[in-house]
């Protein structure tokens, strides 16, 4: 059994290559202004629930704006319509760096940018994250998936630890301009992609209004007790088990403060998961995928538990390693069961909820973790949220056997595949 990812999509798809390095630049910047809105809010305020706010102004647009952004996804052209939110989000980070050059300090237009910015990615991610199944076949698609989780982990790698070093050096207006300049490999990546128009079927009933397709896809899901066990698997990870809101003050408290080491933390957590990002080859002979995902679900759990608790660096960065392994097979799992298990005119609105929940679970879990922070302690709730964690995925293995039990299906059709030029 080869323990090696597969890079065969790499190779043999150059739309999907263009892609994964537009995306990769494009994710490293971004990464970069995640780490300097905490270190600012964090610095103009000292609070732990205001660092958890940037959770609120992330997750409002995206529960407003991301299921209705894939209904829309599986309505236009979906390459044009993430060019188009593009170009906005690179203004957003232009702001972003403006606002800090001139060091305007204010904790309300931080929180307006990065709502800004949320809508943006609550309109584009639906139609980006349909990009995969629509270039790569059946054959390939979890050797794909672990590719691109390549990406995710490059930029918890990279993006940290580069904002640490400009944020010491030129302060977080560093880290803003490089995120603004970082765009052009989004550009790069996607501007080349053939069309990704909608499938026939969803606009087979032109008189349906987009609210009617956005309640067809969610029901749609909900009676899937698949795809429903997925999401509340990775929910209940996010929300209980990704305590980021605790970073800066757990920072503070324990090691001074240094902005190198809070880099480190989140750096950590990309370095784990590259390891088994790149060790993933076992992932395309796993028969029982949702039994794996609660596994790596668990032990996610468990690793946050021990980061509250450890008293030295080592330790810590150990932990956090951990969680970000278990956090990479978690996600290509859950990947695959979402591009296979949805037929391709839902795949816009299910992308979407997909979505919403992986990354709106952590931006709600962050306010979380930081309201009880100011309640308790950080290492309280870090400790809290680790085993509300192994708790959750017990529980959802017992109620849903039919996630509990599924296999994948090896004889799902292939996609429609849209000339990919060279």
């Amino acid at each position: 059994m080869k323990l090696l990812t597969d890079i065969t999509p790499l190779r043999e798809i150059p739309a999907f290559r263009r892609l994964w390095i537009g995306s990769m630049l494009s994710g490293v910047g971004g990464a970069m202004t995640n780490f300097a809105m905490s270190l600012q809010v964090w610095d103009i305020t000292h609070s732990t629930a205001a660092v958890g706010g940037l959770g609120v102004a992330t997750l409002v647009p995206m529960l407003v704006i991301g299921l209705p952004g894939g209904t829309l996804a599986d309505r236009v052209d979906r390459r044009k319509l993430v060019l188009v939110v593009t170009a906005g989000q690179t203004v957003v980070s232009g702001l972003l760096f403006a606002q800090a050059f001139v060091d305007l300090r204010s904790l309300w237009l931080l929180y307006a940018l990065e709502a800004a910015a949320s809508a943006g990615g609550a309109l584009s991610q639906p139609a980006r994250q349909t990009f995969i199944r629509a270039l790569v076949p059946q054959q390939q698609l979890a050797a794909a998936m672990a590719v691109n989780r390549i990406i995710f982990q490059s930029m918890m790698i990279a993006g940290p630890a580069l904002a640490g070093v400009v944020a010491a050096a030129f302060g977080v207006k560093g880290c803003f301009l490089l995120d603004a300049v970082s765009f052009a490999g989004s550009f790069y990546g996607v501007g080349r992609l053939p069309a990704m128009r909608p499938p026939k079927t969803a606009n087979a009933k032109p008189e349906r209004r987009g609210l009617a397709l956005t309640g067809e896809g969610l029901s749609y899901i909900w009676r899937n007790r698949v795809l429903a066990g997925t999401f509340l698997a990775d929910l209940n990870a996010t929300f209980f088990g990704l305590p980021l809101a605790l970073f800066p003050a757990i920072n503070a408290q324990r090691f001074g403060g240094d902005p190198r080491i809070l880099g480190l933390f989140t750096t950590a957590i990309g370095v784990g998961g590259m390891v088994t990002a790149v060790f993933s080859g076992p992932l395309r002979h796993m028969p029982r995928q949702g039994v794996a995902m609660l596994v790596t679900v668990s032990t996610w759990g468990v690793a946050f538990a021990v980061f509250a608790v450890a008293p030295w660096l080592w330790l810590t960065l150990l932990a956090l390693g951990v969680a970000g392994a278990a956090d990479s097979f978690t996600v290509v799992i859950r990947g695959v069961i979402v591009q296979t298990v949805t037929p391709d005119e839902f795949r816009g609105r299910v992308n979407a909820a997909d979505w919403v929940v992986g990354a709106g679970g952590g931006q709600l879990g962050s306010l979380e973790s930081g309201l009880l922070a100011s309640v308790t302690s950080p290492e309280v709730s870090a400790l809290a949220g680790g085993l509300l964690t192994i708790a959750g995925a017990v529980a959802i293995g017992a109620t849903l056997p039919a996630f509990r039990g599924y296999r994948e299906r090896r004889e799902a059709a292939e996609p429609a595949r849209p000339a990919a030029s060279g």
